[in-house]
């Protein structure tokens, strides 16, 4: 038998394909970015460092990814282009030797609440299957286990043919089990109203009665009630009788006419269930969230006991549990479950079960269980969840863009997410991280300084090179790398304690702590050991405690740092009172706006399925604001120029002089104190970064009576020179007479607290205990725990 030999046909010399190992910027200038030019290595680990604001994000997610994925998007058809977000072209010149852009970044997992950790991930659908072929007693398909899918009957004549052109009529019965308990329709949780937050029994319709935001009697749902004539729009409603009370509050969807008008009159209870609690209740706006809370309580469906799953689901089992049971198991249990399952018919299912599984445990959310609800996750926890589905991922060459993925890590955490990285790139791929913290930034191939400061006064290129040359270039990145906090001196003594007792959140352990007031109290302990749980299940909520955490600030891209802090109103008052005008003329969304943009600053031209067009507004040049308006001033500044002074300005404008504003003054002095200077009036909300939003957060709570101020993970986004910053904003809230309890994994901020309370000592129902509580040097000393070990080596002890 001949065996053909192969030669090989490979040139010595390079292939042309071979040269583009770079990716190449010239002229960006997105955002603050300063006519910026860069060559990136392909299929290298490179990070971007740079203090907060420096343009890191405009240059690494609104340049190279965002102009990757619009010209994926501009290889499907115009049809289908009309279905997916329009992206405009990033302001660059040249962008050669891209490659497809996968973005893993810190949004949080969609906010519908039927999505579970289960159902993000596909590991329900596989487990679905696994029951559907397994379980006893065998009820069904997959759809027989899934709490989405409602079971429907039916019954009625059907026509069979006979053949011969005869035909005869019979009954049939049609039924399809589905998994959905039909008591909570598979939330998991039932509804009650409160109805004296609904209406108030002492009024009329006409009169106002009813609470709901939105149903006001002067619009659509005036006319709707008084043209149903179902009942006396004149009548207080606590004279009601039965069937007029049923159909304003429970009546199903009913068409009516009115005015001549076809239309659907529904109850107001049915109403709100679709309009408003199909909605996660972080994801609504705040007065009507407000309204939800006032006027709604959940408790745990009693039918299925919280596990969205109908009894049929709930009665089939495999060695003993049924799909509610295994969904509610901690990950790493589950997986090992799987593990002992011996099934050769079902062997390919089982093993892509396993191999998802051991990837949360990998990735380090093994103590997550399935049935968690998606909106529960935090951004880091989120971010480490997307990231499972491209650890097995068999693509290569492609660019992976990572957000801080080293967010919500403990130190010991910190090494496996670098290893994830490692692996992503040696498998050939392009991996870029924007990251602050010095852990990650040392197994970098090559680093991107951005700066030198913050806003306008960032957005050039510092330094480019390898960790060594940044460790050694005068750049702020370089003279910060190595830095390292050193355990107080001396400790604040507490001034009374926040008790808390037989705290079982999640996977709290039935833990008693007395949490300081009057000093800095840090909460520490790896992903997972239970610090939030312990602070929103039993602190967050009582008198006096106010809890700033990451969540995105709901907003438009009308909204900017001055509508959200409520600087803009002083601001408006002392432009009336200079002029001798209304103040709503000061209000881009009220009288003052431009007439041509509605006061948005920008045109959106609607191309049907080409992409959408925005283009900057030709009669205000983008300054939102009517001609006449601009002619007002206060200081010799118009209300356009004062909204793109940075906060640092406009504290000086304000503070002195003919323009002194008091009650602005205060609230910018607020904004400067969190280290958020650089940041223009004007800007977007939608621009700003988690670290940024959570500080505006703060300096707008700073206003409030509060005694206990709660910080989660306020180091998030924080270049290293401006954690020192950050301490001391929190050592001046403290000297100031409140209490601040940090949940942080920052190690110069957990030896900068006068207490630590350690949870763990693993995560999950490894975790939810008090493993420490003491100061820092006492941690330091005994080296006791996990945090205690990082902590020492951090310091030096």
């Amino acid at each position: 038998m001949s065996r053909a030999t192969r030669t090989d046909t490979r040139s010595p010399e390079r292939q042309a394909a071979d040269s583009h190992d770079l990716i190449r910027v010239q002229g960006a200038r997105e955002n603050n970015l300063k006519d910026v030019s860069i060559e990136i290595p392909k299929r290298r680990l490179t990070v971007f460092t740079g203090v907060s604001g420096s343009g890191k994000s405009s240059l690494v997610f609104g340049t190279i990814a965002a102009e990757s994925q619009r010209m994926i998007n501009e290889t499907y058809s115009a049809f289908v282009q009309g279905f997916m977000p329009s992206l405009s072209r990033p302001e660059v010149d040249v962008l050669d030797g891209l490659t497809t852009a996968i973005i893993v970044d810190q949004e949080r997992m969609g906010a519908n609440p039927r999505s579970t950790v289960g159902t993000a991930t596909d590991a329900n659908a596989m487990l679905r299957i696994l029951f559907s072929r397994l379980g006893q007693p065998h009820i069904g398909s997959p759809n027989a286990y899934s709490f989405n899918v409602p079971s429907v009957k039916a019954s009625g004549a059907i026509t069979v043919e006979r053949g011969a052109g005869k035909t005869k009529t019979e009954k049939a019965t049609f039924h399809r089990l589905g998994g959905m308990c039909p008591r909570c329709e598979g939330m998991g949780s039932v509804n009650d109203f409160d109805l004296s937050a609904l209406y108030d029994e002492t009024k009329s319709l006409s009169e106002g009665a009813l609470k709901v935001p939105g149903y006001s009697m002067d619009g659509w749902y005036g006319r709707i009630f008084s043209g149903s004539g179902y009942f006396d729009m004149d009548k207080p409603i606590g004279k009601y009788g039965k069937k007029e009370l049923h159909d304003l509050l429970y009546r199903e969807p009913t068409k009516i006419k009115v005015e001549g008008i076809n239309l659907t009159y529904e109850g107001i209870i049915p109403k709100i269930q679709k309009s408003m609690l199909a909605k996660d209740v972080e994801s609504m706006q705040p007065h009507i969230r407000a309204f939800v809370e006032r006027a709604v309580t959940f408790t745990t469906c009693p039918e299925c006991d919280g596990t969205r799953l109908s009894k049929e689901a709930r009665s089939s089992k495999i060695n003993g549990k049924s799909i509610a049971d295994v969904c509610a198991m901690q990950i790493s249990d589950l997986a090992d479950w799987i593990r002992k399952l011996d099934e050769p018919s079902v062997a390919p299912l089982l093993g892509r079960l396993q191999h998802l599984l051991d990837s949360f445990t990998e990735i380090g959310l093994g103590y997550l269980s399935l049935d968690r609800p998606a909106g529960t996750l935090s951004g880091g926890e989120a971010q480490r969840t997307k990231m499972i589905r491209h650890l097995g991922s068999s693509l290569t060459d492609v660019t992976y863009v990572f957000d801080e993925p080293t967010i919500g890590l403990h130190p010991h955490d910190i090494q496996r997410m670098n290893e994830l990285l490692l692996r992503l790139r040696d498998k050939g791929n392009t991996v870029l991280v924007v990251e602050h913290k010095p852990e990650t930034i040392a197994i970098a191939d090559h680093v991107v300084d951005l700066g030198p400061g913050a806003g306008t006064g960032g957005g050039t290129i510092c330094f480019e090179g390898t960790v060594e040359g940044l460790r050694a270039s005068d750049t702020i990145t370089g003279r910060h790398l190595d830095d390292r906090a050193s355990l107080k001196k001396s400790v604040r003594k507490p001034a009374g304690a926040l008790e808390v007792r037989g705290a079982s959140t999640h996977n709290l352990r039935d833990v008693d702590v007395d949490i300081p007031l009057g000093v800095l109290c840090v909460l520490t302990g790896v992903a997972g050991s239970g610090k939030s749980s312990l602070i929103h299940g039993s602190v967050a909520g009582r008198d006096g405690v106010v809890v700033v955490d990451q969540g995105a600030i709901r907003g438009s891209r009308r909204s900017n740092p001055a509508t959200y802090t409520g600087l803009l109103d002083p601001i408006r008052k002392a432009f009336a009172k200079a002029n001798g005008v209304k103040p709503a003329l000061f209000s881009a969304n009220s009288e003052g706006a431009c007439p041509a943009c509605n006061g948005a600053g920008v045109i959106y031209t609607d191309l049907g399925v080409m992409a959408t067009v925005e283009s900057v507004c030709e009669e205000c040049e983008g300054k939102r604001f009517q001609a006449a308006v601009l002619e007002y001033t206060l200081g010799g500044r118009n209300i356009a120029e004062v909204l793109a002074m940075s906060v640092t300005e406009a504290e000086e404008f304000f503070g002195a002089g003919e323009a002194r504003t008091p009650a602005a003054h205060a609230i910018l002095d607020r904004l400067a104190d969190v280290g958020l200077g650089y940041l223009s009036l004007g800007q977007p909300l939608t621009t700003l970064s988690g670290g940024e939003r959570q500080r505006l957060k703060l300096a707008t709570h700073m206003a409030e009576k509060g005694g206990v101020y709660i910080l989660d993970e306020p180091t998030t986004g924080l270049h290293l020179a401006d954690v020192e910053q950050l301490l001391g904003l929190l050592d001046r809230l403290v000297d100031a007479g409140k209490s601040v309890i940090v949940i942080e994994h920052h190690q110069a901020v957990m030896a900068h607290a006068d207490w630590i309370i350690d949870l763990g000592p693993g995560a999950g129902h490894d975790g939810g205990r008090i493993v420490f509580e003491g100061t820092p040097a006492d941690l330091v000393a005994a080296r006791s725990t996990l945090t205690g070990e990082h902590l020492a080596a951090y310091v030096g002890g």
